[in-house]
């Protein structure tokens, strides 16, 4: 079916992979596209578009990608390299790499934060100049209350 929608004029960069509610993968998940998770998923998540992971959507292994949306959970590192979404009822326990994040009041957010543009793009390669650069520990959980604007 991939190899319709290449000869159809789909680019794999437009497919969205769906792992649907109540499905489980165990292993890693790799696409050029975007995919989205209602399911769960033991291993890591690589897309390199983008990666939503739906309110019943479980994540246990690291995420890597250009914009993430969380409404889930997620368990391990949480790479964003462009832009990172903590929806409301999102819970994430591990590390954040982000240049830039929204954070919504209700989400919770225990471990390390690291953001800026240097931190994303160069993961792996120089951590300690980066952490050096923009250190930042926090365990931030945000309650609900009055909603104010984004």
């Amino acid at each position: 079916m991939s190899k319709e929608r290449s000869i159809n004029g789909t680019s794999p960069e437009a497919v969205i992979s769906i792992i649907g509610p109540g499905m489980k993968v165990t292993g890693d998940c790799e696409t050029d596209g975007t995919i989205r998770v209602e399911g769960t998923v033991q291993g890591s998540v690589k897309a390199a578009k983008a990666v939503v992971i739906g309110r019943d959507g479980l994540v246990s292994g690291d995420v890597v990608t250009q914009d993430a949306v969380v409404s889930g959970r997620v368990q391990g590192t949480l790479t964003a390299e462009s832009r990172l979404e903590l929806q409301a009822t999102c819970e994430i326990e591990g590390e954040v790499r982000t240049r830039r994040m929204q954070l919504e009041e209700g989400a919770v957010l225990n471990g390390t934060v690291h953001m800026g543009a240097a931190t994303a793009s160069t993961r792996g390669k120089d951590s300690a100049q980066v952490e050096a650069q923009a250190p930042s520990t926090v365990a931030v959980q945000a309650t609900a209350g009055s909603s104010g604007g984004h």
